[in-house]
């Protein structure tokens, strides 16, 4: 596991010392893969006591997808776009408009066959009407179609899918913190601090706390070193040295890049449903759990 950092940054540089583009595209592109499937793994939690038939599973699988793969489609046919990924450009171009339109109709076509689908056994008897899975389908093409498609601007964007990716995510780490400090067996912070030292209710603050002072540091260094943009919020930070040689620069995006495209790798591995012996599903789904 220690590894996959080291790996990651060798195939960043690698990436970046063909072209800085090529490496925005790359991660643009793991990044867009590994939002996607966030969204997937939520409506899989949800969903994971339903008594559905495979075509409900298939229904819902497809529609999630389809929430998030039209207005990224949308975004490729129709630029340029208000907004970016990463950085202008890193996105490619020239995807025809009927592509967008096309996905569109199968997307409105699979929406509706879900929702008629699921009402259809609600009603029935057949199925318990799943509201925190569908809340969540619901928001999901709400977040990403007005973020995305309607409203073509960065803060809509940065609000609707940035804002909302990171919370949730926020909210599962700390609820697995939590849970591990009611097991005898609980694990130690850097093998010595008791998880309730960040994951207790009287704590919690300090938990965003130290979220937010790494987010702030992360964003300095960027400021500093790179984007040279809103210095006056970071302080000493702000004195850093710009960094313009490129032989520095494809080993520092890279390296700055690291918790971000870490993430995205590691997503894969840790958050596997079909995995039922998964150490985070025995914390998650304890008895008694509401999750």
């Amino acid at each position: 596991m220690t590894l996959i950092p080291i790996g990651v940054w060798l195939v960043g540089v690698g990436l970046y010392s063909i072209s800085a583009i090529t490496f925005w595209s790359a991660l643009a592109y793991v990044a867009v893969f590994h939002f996607m499937r966030q969204q997937y793994g939520f409506m899989r939690l949800y969903s994971r006591n339903d008594r559905s038939d495979k075509l409900a599973q298939w229904s819902s699988t497809l529609v999630i997808y389809l929430a998030t793969l039209y207005p990224v489609i949308y975004w490729h046919s129709h630029q340029p776009r208000n907004f970016h990924w990463f950085i202008d450009g890193d996105f490619v171009t020239g995807l025809p408009a009927w592509v967008s339109q096309v996905t569109g109709v199968i997307y409105i076509a699979a929406a509706l066959f879900y929702f008629v689908n699921e009402f259809k056994n609600a009603f029935s008897n057949r199925q318990a009407f799943n509201v925190p899975k569908n809340v969540l389908i619901v928001g999901t093409m709400a977040s990403w179609y007005f973020g995305i498609v309607h409203f073509n601007g960065d803060m809509a964007f940065t609000v609707t899918n940035i804002v909302s990716h990171g919370i949730p995510y926020m909210a599962l780490v700390w609820l697995y913190g939590e849970r591990q400090t009611l097991r005898e067996d609980s694990p130690r912070v850097f093998g010595k601090l008791n998880y309730s030292v960040f994951f207790s209710k009287l704590t919690f603050p300090l938990f965003i706390g130290v979220l937010l002072i790494l987010a702030y540091i992360e964003e300095g260094l960027w400021a500093g070193f790179v984007w040279r943009d809103h210095l006056s919020a970071f302080g000493p930070l702000a004195a850093l040295p710009p960094i313009t040689a490129p032989d520095t620069l494809t080993w520092l995006i890279p390296l700055l890049t690291l918790p971000q495209a870490t993430h995205y790798v590691l997503d894969g591995f840790i958050w596997r449903m079909k995995d039922s012996d998964a150490n985070w599903q025995k914390v998650l789904f304890r008895k008694g759990s509401n999750v």
